[in-house]
């Protein structure tokens, strides 16, 4: 087992033969090396630019948080462009970019964040040789497109969760169908130009790639097509629940204005009549004893009739 993690703000260098049992961490690059660098300083990236003759523009756009998926061929090496998911602080999922380097005698990576998808490759959990470099490119994607299916279900889960709620859904459940939706879009905003620079890989000669590679390659693609299809249905899912909530809401709604409206008839025909006979002016019945009996059983009455026309015509 190997008793390396990935180490912040600093280069890393892991090595591992066919022959080795375990991971190394060496202090230096050396061919058949993997470097891994979490938040690269500006010194860092002039050291790796200086050392691994790389080209400084290309490296500095993986310092951009909102870089999208692209693969570039500058000098000896191909870079791509990927991102994979990572949760925040407030347990939402959101994507970071992370830049791949196939140089020709080594592996790097970049990355603004801690990769949660190298854990399985550093601990030795997935058995990973550095000096096989198509195998190694092809295992960090794997293991991308895995975290991407595992939240996948995850999501899903929870809108069928709440979508069970539909008629006591409320701002608190509507904010996070919001926020699925955003991770599913970002999700496909991710899987959909990698497959594209995918697609290149194994049409080009970007590395060596032997039959079982590009038929891994092509599981691959094949994966993140049906996740993408997948993350689709979620988001229609997502969009049928959010109309019919608008729809619950606005019948909601309309329902309360028709019953206010009622009621406010309602109460307006005893304030009128009320209000006539506080008027002081000779009026019916106002010499009459029983003026004030009758004046509430013309109410009762008036009030009575209004009740039985709103229900006939189902306004109550």
């Amino acid at each position: 087992m190997c008793r390396h993690v990935i180490l912040l703000d600093m280069i890393t260098h892991y090595f591992r033969t066919l022959k080795d049992s375990e991971l190394k961490v060496l202090d230096k690059s050396r061919s058949g090396v993997w470097t891994h660098v979490v938040d690269p300083t500006d010194e860092e990236i002039e050291e790796l630019v200086g050392e691994l003759h790389l080209d400084e523009a290309i490296l500095e756009d993986a310092k951009d948080f909102f870089e999208v998926p692209r693969m570039e061929r500058s000098g000896g090496a191909t870079y791509f462009f990927t991102r994979y998911p990572f949760v925040q602080e407030q347990e939402d999922t959101d994507t970071a970019p992370l830049l791949i380097v196939m140089g020709e005698s080594y592996v790097l990576t970049i990355s603004l964040k801690d990769v949660p998808q190298f854990e399985d490759l550093l601990s030795g959990k997935v058995v990973v040789h550095t000096t096989q470099k198509a195998k190694l490119f092809i295992q960090i994607m794997t293991a991308i497109t895995t975290a991407f299916e595992r939240k996948l279900v995850s999501l899903r889960r929870s809108v069928y969760k709440d979508r069970t709620k539909l008629r006591s859904i409320g701002s608190l459940e509507i904010e996070k169908f919001v926020n699925y939706e955003h991770e599913l879009h970002d999700m496909i905003a991710a899987i959909i130009p990698t497959n594209v620079w995918l697609q290149q890989v194994i049409k080009g000669n970007h590395m060596q790639l032997y039959d079982e590679d590009v038929e891994l390659v092509e599981d691959l693609m094949i994966d993140n097509d049906q996740l993408v299809e997948s993350a689709r249905a979620v988001m229609k899912t997502i969009q049928n629940v959010r109309n019919a909530t608008e729809a619950i809401l606005t019948n909601r709604l309309n329902g309360t204005i028709k019953t206010l409206t009622v009621l406010t008839i309602i109460l307006t025909i005893p304030t009128i009549v009320a209000s006539l006979y506080g008027m002081n002016v000779t009026l019916p019945f106002s010499t009459n004893p029983m003026a004030f009996g009758l004046v509430l059983v013309f109410i009762a009455a008036l009030l009575l009739f209004v009740v039985l026309l709103f229900k006939r015509y189902e306004w109550l």
